[in-house]
C-alpha cells in the first residue's frame, strides 16, 4: 500500500522507527479499558488548555483516541503506522489523518496547537521532532507535551504484568529536565509545567475526585507532566500604533500630566481617558486637556457602567493601535515606564507585559505595610495557580496585543463577568490561553494628588474570592 509517508533523512533513526511501526502494527485497534479511561482523563485536560476554536495537530495519534475526544474546529493526526491510521479515520471521520514519521514531518499547514501525548518517549530522534514543529506552526502556536512521570514506571511495569495495561516498543526515560533541555536546543521554550493525574483509573468516580482536589496539592506523586510551550525564534516585527486606556475617578489634578508625559511609542499612539463617576471635576478636566493639546490623539468618554474592570473594557472597545495598555491616572507607575512594556511586547520577550513595582525600592508613602504583605502574599498564589512566575498581580499596567486580547474576550465565558477591577480579567484569560506573562519592573511614587479608590478590607476580601475562583478554574479542575 502506497502511504505519504516521506523520506527519512537520518539513516541513524530508522532502526528504532521500524521498530516501533513493527510492534504498532501488531497491536489490536480497540485499547483496554483502563487506557480507555486514561485518554479520557487527558482529553479533559487538554480540554483546559485547548480553546474550541483552534486547530490541532496531535503527533504520534495513533488509533485517534485522544484526538476524537477533543473539541476544535480542525483536528489532523499523524502516525507512523499504517494499521494505527487506518483505525483513526474509522474511530473519527471528523479528523483528517496521515501515516508520517514526525522526525520528518511535512504537512504544508500550520495549526494553532500541536499535541504529542506519551509518544515523546518513543521518539527516534526528540530535538529533531521539534525542530520539524517549527514547519507547522505559526508565532501563536502552542506546543503541549505529556509524558509519564518517572517515578511511576514500576507501576506501569506491574499494570502492564497484570494485563491492565499495554505494553510498548523500546522506549526512551525522558524526565522533565530533559523535555526542557531538548525545547530549548530546538528553539522552544518552555511556558508551563504543570504535573496532573494521581489516580490514572477512574474508579467508579473516586479516581475523579483525587485527580481534581489532591493532585494539585501533590504535584510529585502525579502520573503525568503536561508541559506547554511556543516558539522563541527570532520574529522581526515593526513599529506597532498603541492605545493607552486611563481609567481616572476623581483625578482631576493629575489628567493635563497624564497627556504631557505618557511618551508617543511605535507608529504613533492615542490616549483615551474613560471617566468613571467623580466627585470633582475631572470630566472638565479631560475635556479642557483634550482640547488643549489637538496634536496628541486624545478620546474621551464617560463610563456607564461601575468600576475600573469596565471602564478598561470601554476604552479597550473603542482603541484602535496594535497594542493596548492601562494606565491608572494616579500615575503612581510613571507613564515614562510604558516604554519598557512595549519593548518587551514588539521583541516578543513578553505577550502580556505586567507590572511590578515590588522589585525596585518605592516612595515611601507609595504603599502602606499591609498592603504590600498582601501584594506578596497574592502574587505568591497566583504564580502557583496560574503556573508562570509573577510578582504583581495588583499592578494597574498590564499591557498586550489587540489579536490577544480580541481572544481573551472571546474566551471570556470560561470565566464570565467576575472581575470589577479588570487586572484577573487579563490575567486569568491570558493564563488560560497559554501567553507568556513577564514581569516589568517599574518604580512606584507617592501619589501627587487625591486619595487611593482602593477600599483595603472589602477589596481585599473580594480578591480572596477571587484566588478561589481562579484555583477553582486552572488549578483544580
Amino acid at each position: 500500500m502506497k502511504t505519504d509517508v516521506p523520506h527519512t533523512n537520518s539513516e541513524i533513526n530508522e532502526p528504532h522507527l521500524e521498530q516501533v511501526r513493527a510492534w504498532y502494527e501488531k497491536q489490536p485497534a480497540k485499547l483496554k479499558w483502563t487506557s480507555l479511561g486514561y485518554r479520557a482523563m487527558l482529553a479533559h485536560y487538554y480540554g483546559v488548555l485547548i480553546p474550541p476554536e483552534a486547530s490541532v495537530l496531535e503527533i504520534g495519534c495513533g488509533g485517534g483516541e485522544l484526538l476524537a475526544r477533543l473539541k476544535a474546529k480542525r483536528k489532523v493526526g499523524i502516525d507512523l503506522s499504517e494499521k494505527q491510521i487506518a483505525a483513526a479515520r474509522k474511530r473519527a471521520p471528523e479528523c483528517e489523518f496521515h501515516v508520517q514519521v514526525a522526525e520528518s514531518l511535512e504537512l504544508g499547514e500550520r495549526f494553532d496547537y500541536i499535541v504529542i501525548s506519551d509518544t515523546l518517549n518513543f521518539a527516534a530522534d526528540v530535538q529533531q521532532i521539534f525542530e520539524r514543529l517549527h514547519s507547522v506552526s505559526h508565532p501563536g502556536t502552542r506546543l503541549i507535551v505529556n509524558y509519564s512521570s518517572a517515578l511511576w514506571r514500576p507501576f506501569f511495569a506491574l499494570a502492564h504484568s497484570l494485563g491492565l495495561k499495554s505494553g510498548g516498543p523500546q522506549s526512551n526515560w525522558l524526565t522533565t529536565a530533559d523535555v526542557v533541555g531538548l525545547m530549548g536546543l530546538a528553539d522552544w521554550g518552555v511556558l508551563t509545567k504543570q504535573p496532573r493525574i494521581l489516580s490514572p483509573v477512574r474508579a467508579a468516580g473516586l479516581g475523579d475526585f483525587i485527580n481534581r482536589w489532591l493532585a494539585p496539592l501533590f504535584p510529585l506523586f502525579c502520573v503525568t507532566v503536561f508541559c506547554v510551550a511556543r516558539s522563541t525564534r527570532h520574529r522581526e516585527t515593526g513599529p506597532l500604533t498603541v492605545s493607552v486606556v486611563i481609567p481616572a475617578r476623581n483625578e482631576a489634578g493629575n489628567i493635563e500630566a497624564a497627556v504631557l508625559r505618557t511618551p508617543d511609542m511605535g507608529a504613533g499612539s492615542e490616549l483615551i481617558f474613560v471617566e468613571g463617576h467623580s466627585k470633582d471635576n475631572t470630566w472638565e478636566e479631560i475635556e479642557r486637556v483634550a482640547a488643549k493639546y489637538p496634536k496628541r490623539r486624545i478620546k474621551t468618554l464617560r463610563q456607564a457602567g461601575r468600576g475600573k474592570g469596565d471602564a478598561v473594557r470601554a476604552g479597550f472597545a473603542v482603541a484602535e493601535g496594535d497594542l493596548f495598555m492601562i494606565l491608572d491616572a494616579d500615575l503612581t507607575v510613571p507613564p515614562e515606564e510604558l516604554t519598557k512594556f512595549y519593548e518587551a511586547i514588539v521583541c516578543g520577550r513578553a505577550e502580556f507585559a505586567n507590572g511590578s513595582r515590588l522589585v525596585y525600592p518605592m516612595e515611601k508613602a507609595a504603599m502602606q505595610f499591609l498592603n504590600m504583605c498582601a501584594n506578596k502574599t497574592f502574587g505568591v498564589l497566583f504564580t502557583w495557580i496560574l503556573g508562570q512566575p509573577l510578582k504583581d498581580t495588583l499592578c494597574g499596567t498590564k499591557v498586550l496585543r489587540r489579536a490577544d486580547y480580541e481572544r481573551i474576550v472571546a474566551n471570556r465565558a470560561y470565566f464570565g463577568d467576575f472581575d470589577p477591577f479588570g487586572d484577573f480579567d487579563l490575567l486569568f484569560g491570558a493564563a488560560h490561553l497559554n501567553m507568556k506573562l513577564v514581569d516589568v519592573p517599574v518604580r512606584y511614587r507617592d501619589r501627587t494628588y487625591g486619595s487611593t479608590n482602593i477600599h483595603r478590607w472589602s477589596h481585599g476580601w473580594l480578591l480572596l474570592r477571587m484566588v478561589a475562583f481562579a484555583a477553582r478554574k486552572l488549578k483544580f479542575v
